[in-house]
């Protein structure tokens, strides 16, 4: 079998972990990855490299975003633990707050894995806050993160990354031996022909990035229609990512100073260690959540490709919002699994794992 007998569209953390499962798995060299936007590029439509990123309790509550979110953070904890420097991942004590009660579902959920978790004593919240936690989380640096993953998806597992705009989903279809096509596009699943899903649309955030050593910890406070958060970013020489902005179907790059204001005026209130001389504005960002209605997209179908109409599977892997780089390895693993018995079909002779 070839190289582009599996096609992912789309290299954002998604499509990379979508690889990731692959190439564990020992199909890596059967394994092609077709993008616009690749790691190391910058747009507003390449969502991946403006992430905070880390784990939080940003996502929802129902039961695929608490068992991806499982998923991701062992993942997370163990890469920390084996290859964190290498990744730009790293263990980082955090405190998250809630304006209102959050589900107990998603409470007991985050109990039971989270390192280190604790609920907050009511009267050691601040004044408007209903409920907090620390736990140990993991911080990542997005942009280096996915050039990590790259380089470890093509230099070690042998898979191939194609630079190319897809305007049809049925263009992944590289040639007759493309049997599987994984579909990670994120934002652009609403226009994608062939998907066009009308569920998707785009989150703006705001972030500031400044240089603050002295934050060492990571603090968030999930508002009832804002987010505020502060990320330091690991091995970066002191850089921190300070947010934010949740504004659905919003769809400028356009950074504004009122809002740089909003969120300097937030996040020092949240950890006034940032109110310092030592704290620098580096630039301010806006990046596009992929988010959808319902929740992100992991379902498989059969498609008819070409003239002759021969049979394909097309897998969607869209949708996650802000939670790509904590989510996006347990819905890789389901994704694949959806066509596990498809790729043993295929007669792929798996390469053992390195």
């Amino acid at each position: 079998m070839k190289s582009e007998s599996i096609v992912i569209i789309g290299a954002g953390v998604i499509g990379l972990k979508v690889a990731l499962v692959l190439a564990e798995k020992g199909y890596g060299h059967y394994t092609t990855i077709i993008a616009e936007h690749l790691p190391g590029d910058t747009s507003i439509n390449y969502t991946s490299p403006w992430a905070g990123a880390n784990f939080s309790a940003l996502s929802a509550s129902d039961e695929n975003a608490l068992r991806w979110d499982k998923f991701g953070y062992k993942y997370l904890l163990d890469l920390a633990a084996k290859d964190g420097k290498n990744a730009f991942v790293k263990e980082t004590a955090s405190i998250e707050y809630w304006d209102e009660l959050p589900s107990r579902a998603k409470i007991d959920s985050m109990a039971e894995y989270l390192k280190d978790f604790r609920e907050i004593p009511t009267q050691d919240l601040p004044v408007g806050v209903a409920f907090g936690v620390k736990f140990t989380t993991i911080t990542v640096n997005a942009p280096t993160h996915i050039r990590y993953l790259l380089k470890k998806l093509t230099q070690k597992y042998g898979v191939h990354v194609t630079r190319k705009r897809v305007s049809h989903v049925s263009y992944g279809y590289l040639s007759r031996d493309t049997k599987i096509v994984f579909n990670c596009t994120g934002n652009a699943a609403r226009e994608l022909q062939g998907v066009q899903d009308s569920k998707c649309f785009p989150t703006r955030g705001q972030i500031l990035l400044v240089k603050a050593s002295q934050v060492q910890q990571n603090v968030m406070r999930h508002g009832k229609d804002y987010e505020t958060y502060i990320i330091p970013r690991p091995y970066s020489n002191g850089n921190v990512v300070l947010g934010g902005y949740m504004q659905k179907g919003v769809g400028t790059s356009d950074t504004f100073g009122e809002e740089t204001e909003s969120i300097l005026s937030r996040t020092k209130a949240l950890l006034p260690v940032l109110d310092s001389d030592r704290t620098e504005i580096l630039s301010a960002f806006a990046g596009l959540r992929p988010s959808r209605e319902g929740g992100a997209r992991v379902a498989r179908q059969h498609v008819q490709v070409g003239a002759t109409g021969r049979p394909g599977i097309l897998v969607h892997n869209y949708g996650a919002g802000g939670t790509g780089f904590q989510a996006g390895y347990g819905m890789a693993v389901e994704a694949v699994d959806t066509v596990e018995e498809e790729i043993k079909a295929l007669g792929i002779q798996s390469q053992p794992r390195l």
